[in-house]
């Protein structure tokens, strides 16, 4: 390829079926959250191919323990606001807990609303066979859907824990299942978030759609992480899985107390600073 033809294909906005064409010629594909406007501007110039407001937003901006609390109204409110700093990487919304589960009619109603009123690509839920129907209404509306397996947060007061999924070979069976389902039903991609690698391994290598991991090894055909984690923004949160590629609570406290000094000390603003 030409790097003229290169640059272009790189500007060029990611769209679901472009992911597709990535995973047929062995691409990885780059996923990270994003919450708000200027992140997203900075993340998207930085060349990411896809942008998940993820209800993570529930933790991360919220300070919820889990991500159930998070409404579809304040779903919307982020990925609207996200939605307006990206031009070039696919925008993917969460639909929170509650949106969508045991009532297509009321997951359809939701999907609608997103797209309708965040400008954003594309929605994504958990679940596999549970869910379904309500998957098939939101894609006879024409709302593409990234599916989403292993570790469910939403499902977290069933499983009572956040350990890593399908272990057993039980759960592991089930997990291809549903992976062949969503793909089957018309999900044009799909999260696998903290299962053994072989696992993940062998279901990226089943399907025809791309596989994004999480905690789901490097045999997959992309990673999402969430931003605050491996921005080192976020503390208090170490899986395994998590490599942090900045220390941002170090600069960031280190800026806020340099102001508060300069401040106490009338050294801001100085002469330059001021009209």
């Amino acid at each position: 390829m030409s790097v003229a033809k290169r640059d272009l294909e790189d500007n060029r906005k990611v769209t679901t079926r472009r992911l597709i064409e990535m995973k047929q010629r062995g691409e990885k594909i780059s996923m990270l959250t994003a919450y708000d406007y200027s992140m997203a501007t900075l993340i998207d110039q930085a060349g990411m191919d896809a942008i998940l407001v993820g209800d993570s937003a529930s933790n991360v901006m919220a300070g919820n323990a889990t991500t159930l609390p998070i409404t579809l109204d304040q779903m919307i409110y982020h990925g609207k606001s996200v939605a307006k700093g990206v031009k070039r990487a696919l925008v993917v919304i969460d639909l929170p807990f509650g949106s969508y589960q045991g009532n297509p009619i009321e997951a359809l109603s939701s999907s609608i609303r997103v797209m309708k009123e965040t400008n954003a690509d594309c929605i994504k839920l958990e679940g596999g066979s549970e869910v379904r129907e309500s998957i098939e209404r939101i894609l006879s509306a024409g709302i593409p859907v990234m599916g989403h397996l292993g570790l469910t947060p939403q499902s977290i007061n069933k499983f009572g824990t956040y350990t890593v999924r399908a272990r057993e070979e039980e759960e592991a069976r089930k997990l291809i299942s549903d992976a062949h389902l969503l793909e089957d039903i018309g999900c044009f991609s799909l999260v696998l978030e903290k299962i053994p690698a072989a696992l993940a391994t062998q279901v990226a290598s089943e399907l025809k759609i791309p596989v994004i991991g999480i905690g789901a090894g490097g045999g997959v055909d992309g990673q999402v992480l969430v931003m605050h984690d491996m921005l080192g923004i976020n503390q208090g949160f170490s899986p395994r899985f998590l490599r942090r590629y900045a220390n941002l609570a170090e600069n960031i406290t280190h800026a806020v107390q340099s102001y508060i000094e300069d401040v106490k000390s009338g050294d801001f603003p100085n002469e330059k600073e001021q009209y």
